[in-house]
């Protein structure tokens, strides 16, 4: 163990005995003791911090020059590439002080046998500084909320029929298309999954509608894009490739039909469709 101190303008960090392979350092402010931080190596290049520090008005501030000075010291003087935190998802403040301090997120842990679940916050020693522009938006990034965007496609054919998929995962029948992968748009999106999943490649026409789908059934919520595919000849059908691990069939469907097979959110949007559909809508929820 290094037994050097580490300090600041604000916190220092004294050595104490190791225990279970950590290397521990009680945390001094103000000339008293407010906490305690912890090291330990996890592998070639990479450390594992934890820490505990106060409870009272200046604990945050505490808690960043602890961690900062950490960090630093194991990803400079140990010459360690990679640092990482687990951090119980109910301390918040800890998780927020990871994140100033230049972790970002990288997942959730799940707990078991009562244990919580723990985010897994990491830098790496070739991260931009926390402070810097590329740091600070790479950390925003890692912890923004992300939504799960789906685009599908509206096909009707001469009759006035629209085309559902009937899905090999779930009862109800949807529309086609899928989900959107990070970085591509909708539309093309949209296009990448009627290619894989109906074997078509098929111009993407406009935007009809964007509809808020609330979570259901273990589902995250999302937003879905609506968008128009024109009308087709009924025999297209004929001519599809369908991927067999996810689309079990395709049929075009009356009204009938759709109220019968459809997702609720399919339901909605197509009859609002007929009415004269709102630019944005929020579908109803789905019973269980």
């Amino acid at each position: 163990m290094d037994a050097r101190e580490i300090a600041d303008d604000t916190v220092t960090l004294r050595p104490e005995r190791s225990q279970a392979e950590f290397d521990g350092y009680s945390v001094w402010a103000d000339g008293e003791r407010v906490g305690s931080v912890a090291l330990r190596k996890e592998s070639r290049a990479g450390w594992s911090i934890r820490w505990n520090v106060g409870t009272g008005d200046s604990s945050m501030r505490w808690a960043l020059h602890a961690v900062g000075l950490a960090v630093d010291h194991v990803l400079g003087e140990l010459g360690a590439g990679r640092v990482e935190a687990r951090i119980p998802v109910d301390r918040t403040a800890d998780v927020r002080a990871a994140s100033i301090c230049g972790l970002r997120r990288e997942g959730l842990l799940r707990g078991a046998e009562g244990e919580p679940d723990r985010v897994l916050m990491a830098r790496l020693a070739t991260d931009p500084p926390p402070r810097s522009r590329d740091g600070f938006i790479a950390i925003l990034n890692a912890g923004l909320p992300t939504k799960r965007v789906i685009a599908q496609g509206l096909w009707r054919d001469h009759t006035g029929r629209v085309l559902l998929c009937e899905l090999t995962y779930k009862q109800e029948w949807d529309l086609p298309g899928g989900v959107i992968e990070v970085g591509e748009s909708p539309a093309v999106g949209l296009r990448r999954e009627l290619l894989e999943e109906l074997g078509l490649d098929v111009e993407v026409g406009d935007l009809v509608t964007v509809s808020w789908l609330p979570a259901w059934r273990g589902w995250d919520d999302a937003c879905i894009f609506l968008f128009d595919l024109g009308v087709a000849d009924e025999s297209i059908t004929a001519t599809m490739t369908l991927q067999p691990t996810e689309i079990a069939a395709v049929h075009w469907c009356d009204v009938a039909t759709i109220r019968e097979r459809a997702t609720s959110a399919a339901i909605e949007v197509l009859a609002s469709v007929e009415a004269g559909v709102d630019s944005y809508r929020e579908a109803p929820l789905a019973p269980e």
